[in-house]
């Protein structure tokens, strides 16, 4: 009796031990086997088992990098199957982390968005106030983000904002594969509600309450998402460009390696009468100290972006204005795998 009851603790005391390590020896199993249908060739079963895979993932305690790999691998093997959307999805939020991920499967990642991006279309979603809840064709995007990316099929879509004590705002647009569409939402507040006043005595006058004075609004909000929205446009071009820089440097580093072992001295190629190879040389060195200075100064333009927006934030710009805004000022960030940069729209 003693042996059974010990038994019986341990067994019902066991499903409350560890739950991470539980989570993440589940994850191990699931990527292993996902890995091994993939391996023989059952793309359908492949796919099925990392979708589990990355759930497990997130709910147990994984490393940027883990999860980085298996949204990678899963969205190659959805490429493979013609699901581009979901493809472009999974491969963007690897790319997320590409800088802990393995030079190998980033390179796969790379080509693959390249790929899946041109079957699909970008859209860049942002809302004023920032906060809200968007839907994409009545899908929810979570978490609540400054700049959604989004990857829709070609066709007509519409995206809707949502933020309690505003009115909801919507959008259709016509989405063209490989094209890139930023869509701005602004939801307007309603009227708060005013308590009813006391009935006034008979034959007292009734004085209307006082009109607001013209010039007394400043689209301060609008400053501040164009500028999170710019800021984060910002960094992230700079990021690039950095990394990019950084792909140049191991590129470098293989040439000068090259030419030593065909008998040529890198040291060399500064010369007039450099050896051949030196041209291709010199031009690797020279673009990626081209994109090693236009990643520093974009960081550090990112840097005064976000110290206005953060002087927004905090200062009440009403008395600047003059007139009422007319429009808002639309900033959008916009990257591909291949270039970064930012939709500006307003009136001025």
């Amino acid at each position: 009796m003693s042996v059974a009851g010990v038994g019986n603790a341990a067994s019902a005391d066991e499903p409350y031990l560890d739950p991470d390590a539980r989570a993440a020896s589940m994850t191990t199993g699931l990527l292993r086997r996902a890995r091994q249908a993939q391996a023989a060739g059952r793309q359908v079963a492949a796919a099925a088992t990392y979708e589990r895979a990355l759930e497990a993932a997130q709910a147990a305690w994984t490393t940027d990098a883990e999860r980085a790999t298996i949204a990678g691998e899963l969205g190659l093997v959805e490429l493979a199957l013609g699901r581009h959307r979901d493809a472009a999805t999974h491969l963007a939020q690897c790319l997320q982390h590409r800088g802990v991920i393995s030079g190998w499967l980033r390179g796969q990642v790379d080509d693959g968005l390249q790929r899946a991006t041109k079957r699909v279309a970008t859209v860049y979603v942002t809302t004023n106030p920032p906060g809200a809840e968007v839907l994409i064709d009545e899908q929810a995007l979570y978490p609540p983000e400054p700049v959604h990316e989004v990857f829709v099929e070609p066709g007509q879509h519409t995206a809707r904002a949502r933020l309690e004590g505003h009115e909801e705002a919507v959008s259709s647009f016509f989405a063209e594969a490989g094209l890139t569409h930023p869509v701005a939402l602004k939801l307007r507040r309603l009227p708060e509600r005013v308590a009813r006043a006391p009935e006034a005595a008979p034959g007292a006058p009734l004085s209307a309450a006082p009109a607001a004075p013209p010039g007394s609004t400043f689209p301060l909000a609008e400053l501040r998402i164009g500028g999170v929205a710019l800021t984060t446009a910002t960094v992230a071009a700079g990021t690039v460009f950095l990394l990019r820089s950084g792909v140049l440097r191991d590129d470098l580093a293989a040439q000068e390696a090259a030419l030593r072992r065909g008998g040529g001295d890198p040291s060399a190629c500064g010369a007039a009468d450099a050896p051949p190879g030196c041209a291709e040389v010199r031009d690797t060195a020279e673009a990626r100290d081209l994109f090693r200075e236009l990643g520093v100064g974009t960081l550090v333009a990112g840097g005064v972006f976000a110290a206005v927006t953060a002087a927004a934030f905090l200062t009440d710009l009403s008395y600047l204005a003059r007139e009422p805004a007319r429009q808002g000022v639309r900033v959008v960030p916009v990257m591909t795998a291949e270039r970064a940069g930012v939709f500006l729209q307003g009136t001025w």
